[in-house]
């Protein structure tokens, strides 16, 4: 059984993990950059009133996001900060470290791979793939790139689950299919497609043009209102 931060056996972590909305693992993260905001200022406890005010939030839905993950406030104190953090972190899946794959070397791919921000969240770039020769044999932070053909043997060797799609969007649906061949069953796509893929395998999309335009209907709306 795994032990938490103040080493005392932790049976939430060998229960089934729970099935979380997915508003709220939205928001899970943010409550974790919070919580480590309150650990660096030197807080041992904190209220769901402060948390949600620091992430934005209502009280209410903060205590029925963390309900999710089970029950570890005390009333008339609050939480725990450091067991709370590892209560997200290990729902999140950032208790280990979990091996990804980048296809596309372009200048979103190279920028995905040398991103800091991914090791502290668990996550570490084992391989980056392209079926550019200009592009293999090259280097972007620390890996080597390599040509799509050795992917299965990828897959295999490091037991990737994740996979990132970053590559034109006339070539993502092939892309995929080879991941899914390969043994992936969780692919966050960049590319500009709407990806086909079996039942098993979750596929979560980031179209930066698409939140760009929402943020362009916004200041519409308030020029129009102004």
């Amino acid at each position: 059984m795994r032990e938490t931060p103040t080493g005392t056996p932790d049976p939430a972590a060998a229960s089934a993990t729970r099935d979380v909305p997915d508003a709220t693992l939205a928001r899970l993260p943010l409550y974790l950059r919070v919580l480590q905001t309150f650990a660096d200022a030197g807080a041992a406890t904190c209220s769901s009133v402060e948390l949600a005010e620091a992430a934005g939030v209502n009280p209410a839905k903060v205590r029925k996001d963390l309900s999710h993950l089970g029950s570890y406030g005390t009333r008339g104190v609050g939480y725990d900060v450091e067991y709370l953090q590892y209560q997200i972190a290990r729902g999140l899946g950032q208790t280990q470290t979990w091996d990804v794959v980048i296809v596309g070397a372009g200048n979103l791919g190279s920028a995905l791979s040398t991103y800091g921000g991914f090791a502290p969240r668990g996550i570490r770039v084992a391989a980056v793939l392209d079926t550019d020769p200009s592009r293999v044999g090259s280097t972007v932070g620390d890996v080597e790139v390599r040509p799509l053909d050795v992917l299965d043997a990828v897959v295999a060797e490091h037991a990737i689950a994740i996979a990132v799609v970053a590559v034109p969007g006339e070539a993502a649906q092939e892309v995929a299919d080879r991941l899914v061949a390969a043994g992936v069953t969780s692919i966050l796509n960049f590319a500009p497609a709407v990806l086909q893929v079996p039942p098993h395998v979750q596929v979560r999309k980031v179209d930066l043009s698409v939140e760009l335009q929402i943020l362009a209907y916004h200041e519409q709306r308030k020029a129009e209102t102004a």
